[in-house]
């Protein structure tokens, strides 16, 4: 285990001492920040409102916080999974400029050394993620805060699902490439298509029933749901504080993805976090297998 933490700091240190690879995972997420309060506010708005019946009237604060929290669990959702993209690039830098070759004449095992990539991706992207985090509670600060102590907490647990998700995903794709290319073509596509079917961009529950059905078959649709869950946690309570009708309620959660169907059936925020850890544990042997068992090209230096 020794060699596994050192070979992940090594890594991690790497990642830290690239500024330009650095400087990019940090500012993402203001980025996103930015565009998803410029650009999707308004959507996330409209969506939410038309749900709500003429005869109930709403506070602006409430709403603004339904929309704010609405934006930040989308934005986190987005951000475990694609940032770990980035902070994985020392797997492929490794085999550009020939340091594999080092490793693979070395006493060090494959397994140890591909343990040591996937650890240094987990906790530089919960470093980012967690910044990114912090930014999101300072938006909703800002809109409107309806959260307590357990929702940030249930909130920071489903971030390390999702990243631990994100990184063995990135990890087994990351494992064939051979050029840094290839890597940011792969991030670029996957930063682009991820946050369609992953219900962030626009609410599942907008799309065709056929696609609905499609999209309930990947986990990154109760990722999703079960960030958003926790996040409006608070101005779901808030709203039945105020004894709004419980159907318009059960309505905002449909319309939100809170409650997301797996062939007619409810999935409950139980069954999402279950889904979670299944789909890491498969995805994890998958990385596994294919690293110790498969090889792929390295560069000379």
């Amino acid at each position: 285990m020794r060699i596994v933490l050192a070979l992940m700091n090594r890594n991690r240190k790497l990642f830290f001492k690239d500024k330009g690879m650095f400087f990019t995972s940090m500012i993402t997420p203001v980025i996103l920040i930015v565009l998803y309060a410029t650009f999707l506010a308004n959507v996330f708005r409209d969506s939410f409102t038309s749900a709500i019946p003429d005869m109930i009237t709403i506070s602006d604060k409430l709403i603004n916080g339904t929309v704010a929290a609405q934006l930040t669990a989308s934005l986190l959702a987005v951000s475990c999974i694609t940032v770990t993209f980035c902070v994985n690039l020392t797997m492929v830098q490794d085999k550009v400029n020939g340091t594999r070759k080092d490793f693979d004449v070395s006493p060090v095992s494959k397994q140890k050394i591909y343990l040591g990539y996937f650890l240094s991706t987990v906790v530089n992207s919960l470093m980012v993620n967690g910044f990114a985090f912090i930014l999101c509670l300072g938006y909703l600060f800002k809109m409107g805060w309806y959260m307590n102590i357990a929702d940030v907490i249930w909130v920071l647990f489903d971030m390390i699902l999702l990243v631990l998700f994100g990184s063995t995903i990135s990890s087994i794709i990351s494992f064939p490439l051979t050029t840094q290319g290839q890597l940011s073509a792969v991030g670029t596509i996957v930063s682009a298509g991820y946050g369609f079917i992953c219900g962030a961009y626009m609410p599942i529950s907008n799309f065709g029933s056929g696609l609905q059905k499609v999209l309930s078959y990947l986990p990154s649709t109760y990722a999703t749901s079960l960030i958003k869950n926790h996040m409006l946690h608070g101005v779901f309570s808030e709203m039945e504080r105020k004894q709004y009708p419980n159907e318009m309620v059960e309505a905002l959660r449909d319309t939100l993805d809170c409650k997301p169907v797996f062939h007619g059936n409810v999935v409950n925020v139980n069954q999402m976090i279950g889904i979670m850890i299944g789909s890491i544990v498969l995805c994890g042997v998958i990385y596994f297998f294919v690293t110790s068992f498969l090889k792929v090209k390295t560069n000379g230096k």
